[in-house]
């Protein structure tokens, strides 16, 4: 059931018509439909000899069960256009080339069955052929993995505990659908995950022959390690070069998540049964083991555990025996001040590419694998770069800015430079009135540099006034990034006629660790500050910023300190805020996560820490004034819904003008396209009825 929204006055709604008008050089704002609808690339994968990639590509719809996902090949030299290799209801996941290039392997449903579970399915490459499932397990399968010589498929499913076999799984499953109780029985912590109540079910290794109805194999069931009440999968599972083993990365302690930090780590797992070897241990978690291709060493994710609550994400290398790690791990970017995401070895195994946020972007770098110094293919790239991708001596990876839509580019990792590889997306692009972001740094009262990107409304002209709006991000160790953003679009924020501020506050990351670091014992005070020091510097420096005429917006810890700002100033005319807190030992005691937050406000809140009581709006609710709007989703386990609606009893309380938009149905997100596009236009309605904008 949607919540009744108040009525907006004609005028308000008359506001909102110049979305869809069209500027003189032909070009028009942005809309809800634009975002929505923009087609949705993921990651590539790319062939053994480096000439094709594959990659799944997303058409969205607003219909339920409207949205299409398929793959399409690429050809990386650009010699041949993009070719979809499926068309079916069903989307693909988890693509695996094989070892010689002959098939993919991936994960599907298929058929008509609203029950049915996704299988692993090949499809060959080397001719013409369907793709063909290879598993039919009543618990599903995903996360292919070809076996060295391409004679074996290893993948996960999520089982039953105690259940050995297929057989028993579906008893299981059957005898839990008739029983007719509908209840969960929790003996440790965590008891949530985001949107999902946690199950019984855990998440082990399978192998089987590349081929339909081939014995299957659960290399997990009956080990200690699964029987350990802290394990949980997530496998990412690699080969070992011998083919004789698996190594995967799983969580030793999750029992422990309401006291301690949650340790991941490396273990092998013999094809021929057997209890899983631990392979790393120690305060650090080391995930998805990678293997150089002359097979003496692995490379894992590495994150230390350390007196800090945030630490970058590093590499790591360790020489492999065969067996085992030999000695204890390298870590490669320990000097690199930057978070590591996505990482590939090139095809030689002498060099490491991976990317990074970087001063509101996110660049590609390179290193040799044994250690070295750090280089920016190009330091000073625009926009976001994904995961890159080795292919021969180029780099296959995603690309998108502010203003061009991701799409797939090939590059040079001598200079850097890309060439698009595909267009899904860029004929509706053309047609937007949408100026790539501007970008502004200046110094705060404690003496830190703080980045800030502007986004201009459409038809800008620099002798006009618009009205400002904030948009803060969430996180907190994230960052306003040159990009745009299928929930929280910038560009969509500024159409109606905003010029819409990001700023990267302090705790946000790509600008080093201790940057990010020193939001520890100081979650939304100095935050909180200096979004109100980047509204008034915004405002002097740039004359057409309308200074009588200003809102914050944020989502997540953006919408923790859009509360925060209710509580500590009354500059802004109005506010909206999506899944924010307003107390913090509220959101601390029913949150799906919890210890990280006892350590960032400076030991539990039973203790002596004053951060609980005084970086808490709900701690200043009588000087709540701003009028604002709130929005949650019922099914929201990272900020539950009390907070929402605790914040929302404190305003109209005071009697403050305010909105609350509940989302039934949605979690932490609003993934549902109408729902969205609802969200969208009351946020445009709110702001509009405060700031007037086109006055």
């Amino acid at each position: 059931m949607r919540l009744v929204p108040m009525m907006l006055s004609l005028a308000f709604l008359l506001l909102a018509a110049p979305l869809s008008a069209q500027d003189d050089d032909g070009l028009r704002p942005v809309t809800h439909e634009d975002v929505w609808l923009m087609k949705r690339l993921g990651s590539p994968v790319v062939s053994p000899d480096g000439h094709h990639a594959v990659v799944s590509v997303m058409e969205p719809s607003y219909e339920k069960d409207g949205d299409v996902t398929d793959l399409w090949l690429i050809t990386v030299d650009g010699s041949a256009p993009p070719r979809r290799l499926t068309a079916t209801p069903g989307g693909e996941s988890g693509v695996d080339w094989a070892p010689d290039g002959s098939a993919i392997a991936f994960s599907a449903k298929r058929g008509t069955d609203e029950d049915a579970q996704s299988q692993i399915h090949v499809l060959p490459m080397d001719g013409p052929g369907e793709a063909v499932a290879i598993t039919d397990l009543s618990t599903g399968a995903s996360n292919p993995k070809w076996s060295p010589d391409g004679t074996m498929i290893a993948f996960e499913s999520s089982v039953w505990p105690d259940a050995q076999g297929d057989e028993a799984n579906a008893e299981r499953t059957k005898a839990e659908e008739d029983d007719g109780i509908n209840v969960s029985r929790y003996e440790i912590f965590p008891i949530r995950s985001w949107n999902t109540w946690r199950g019984e079910k855990q998440t082990r290794l399978f192998v089987q022959a590349a081929e339909p109805g081939a014995e299957v194999t659960d290399l997990l069931f009956g080990s200690e390690l699964v029987q350990n009440p802290g394990y949980e999968g997530g496998l990412d599972a690699a080969w070992t070069p011998d083919g004789e083993a698996l190594v995967i990365t799983a969580t030793e302690n999750l029992d422990e998540a309401a006291f301690n930090d949650v340790r991941r780590h490396l273990y092998r797992v013999p094809l021929a049964g057997g209890e899983p070897e631990l392979l790393t241990f120690g305060d650090f978690s080391c995930t998805g083991a990678m293997f150089s291709p002359d097979g003496e060493q692995v490379y894992c994710s590495y994150e230390p555990i350390n007196d800090y609550v945030y630490n970058h994400n590093e590499i790591a290398r360790g020489d492999w025996t065969g067996a085992a790690i030999d000695g204890e791990l390298q870590v490669l970017t320990a000097d690199f001040d930057r978070s590591v995401s996505g990482f590939d070895l090139s095809l030689d195994g002498q060099t490491l590419y991976f990317n990074a946020h970087d001063l509101g972007h996110t660049r590609l770098f390179a290193m040799p694998s044994g250690g070295g110094p750090v280089r920016a293919l190009d330091a000073d790239s625009a926009g976001v770069y994904g995961g890159p991708q080795a292919a021969g001596d180029r780099l296959v990876t995603t690309w998108e800015s502010g203003v061009v839509p991701a799409e797939l580019v090939r590059v040079d990792p001598a200079g850097g430079q890309h060439v698009a590889l595909t267009e899904f997306n860029a004929e509706r692009a053309a047609e937007l009135d949408r100026q790539a972001f501007r970008s502004f740094w200046f110094t705060s009262s404690k003496g830190r540099r703080i980045h800030n990107w502007l986004v201009l409304p459409p038809d800008f002209d620099e002798n006009e006034q618009y009205p400002l709006v904030l948009f803060i991000h969430g996180g907190p160790f994230s960052s306003s990034l040159d990009a745009d953003h299928v929930r929280w679009s910038p560009h969509l924020l500024a159409a109606p006629g905003y010029v819409v501020l990001l700023t990267d506050y302090t705790g946000s990351v790509g600008y080093g660790a201790e940057f990010s670091r020193n939001i520890e014992g100081d979650p939304l005070k100095t935050p909180g500050e200096e979004l109100v020091e980047a509204a008034d510097v915004a405002t002097e420096r740039f004359g057409f910023i309308d200074p009588d005429r200003q809102a914050a917006s944020g989502a997540s810890y953006g919408g923790h300190l859009v509360n925060w700002l209710l509580a500590t100033t009354d500059r802004f005319d109005a506010l909206v805020g999506h899944a924010g807190l307003v107390d913090l030992e509220g959101q601390y005691s029913t949150s799906d996560v919890i210890y990280h937050r006892e350590r960032m406000n400076g030991g539990p809140a039973w203790g002596d820490s004053p951060v609980w009581r005084e970086q808490s709006p709900s701690s200043y609710v009588d000087n709540f004034s701003t009028p604002t709007m709130l929005t949650i989703g019922e099914k929201d386990f990272r900020v539950p819904i009390n907070q929402t609606i605790a914040a929302w009893s404190y305003l109209q309380r005071m009697q403050v003008p305010s909105r609350l938009l509940v989302f039934h149905d949605a979690d932490h997100w609003i993934m549902n396209g109408k729902e969205a596009k609802y969200f969208w236009d009351e946020v445009h309605a709110w702001l509009a009825e405060y700031l007037q904008p086109g006055d």
